[in-house]
């Protein structure tokens, strides 16, 4: 597996995970929580577009 599809896999689960904490810290009320799972999720988005590039630069 080449490690840009691990980069877009990985950045898929953060963001999944980054949602997962926002939305648990918005029903819970947990400010702290809901700020985590969103900078959680914008890693995932950046790490997922870096996998993306570098499939671009690959070919």
């Amino acid at each position: 597996m080449n490690q840009s599809t691990k980069d877009e896999i990985k950045g898929n689960m953060h963001d999944a995970k980054g949602t997962t904490k926002e939305k648990a810290g918005q029903i819970t009320d947990n400010p702290n929580l809901t700020a985590k799972g969103q900078n959680e999720r914008l890693a995932g988005k950046v790490q997922k577009k870096v996998g993306q590039i570098e499939k671009v630069l690959e070919k």
